[in-house]
């Protein structure tokens, strides 16, 4: 079984900046905030319930995550943590048994068609340790570009694109026992971004794998916002 967790602990400092005055996962894209749409996808395509993570200081997410009536139940893990591969890390703690789970984080906006595609991929690609969405749409401040061969493999992760990397990193990753149990090394041995994380995954020689989104909107400011509106109300092209 798949596990499906969302990692919703950031502070959304750069769009309080901007005059946005409620927790991120709460902004709205097409009227719908971007969490309960997140939500929506994962109880649509099978998850028997949703797990979150959010900070201590975002009572406005807490009371509608747990007062809003959602289609699949809601396990909240409600804790400060320094980084988002921390909040992963916390919730593998929380959920000792996970087998395979696939993890996003609140602001990473894709459609549910290609969503549901990669999901098929993860589960058809058993040999997988990590299943990655990447996209040759670059909209992050600071991507992460993949490098990959021919039938997707994962050779590495990069902070400086280099000739011939075609990806950057989506966001979303499926990852299976071997992946879930090397989190808990990588945080003890000081790392603290999942781009980390992500490398340590092929220094450890696991088997990486990249399934391709059309494009994932990150929302950080409130031009992305209008961005993923407009995205989402595009029609699907990717076969």
């Amino acid at each position: 079984m798949i596990h499906f967790a969302i990692i919703a602990a950031g502070e959304g400092s750069r769009l309080k900046e901007e005059g946005v005055d409620l927790p991120k996962p709460l902004l709205t894209l097409n009227g719908v905030p971007m969490i309960a749409r997140l939500i929506r996808i994962f109880a649509d395509q099978g998850a028997p319930v949703v797990h979150i993570i959010i900070n201590n200081h975002s009572p406005e997410l807490k009371a509608y995550l747990t007062e809003e009536g959602f289609d699949v139940p809601i396990s909240l893990i409600i804790k400060d943590t320094p980084s988002s591969l921390h909040s992963f890390h916390a919730l593998i703690e929380a959920n000792p048994d996970w087998e395979a789970c696939c993890l996003t984080t609140t602001d990473t906006i894709f459609k549910e068609e290609d969503f549901a595609s990669y999901l098929q991929g993860f589960r058809t690609s058993a040999h997988a340790d990590a299943y990655m969405g990447i996209t040759p749409f670059i909209d992050d401040e600071s991507p992460l570009y993949v490098k990959t061969d021919l039938q997707q493999n994962i050779l590495s992760f990069q902070d400086q694109h280099t000739e011939g990397i075609q990806y950057v990193s989506g966001g979303i990753y499926g990852l299976r026992k071997n992946a879930i149990e090397l989190v808990k090394r990588s945080v003890e041995e000081g790392n603290t971004r999942m781009r980390n994380y992500q490398r340590d995954l092929l220094l450890n020689h696991l088997n990486v794998k990249g399934h391709i989104f059309g494009k994932v909107v990150d929302v950080d400011h409130l031009k992305d916002k209008e961005m993923a509106e407009a995205f989402l109300l595009e029609k699907n092209t990717l076969s």
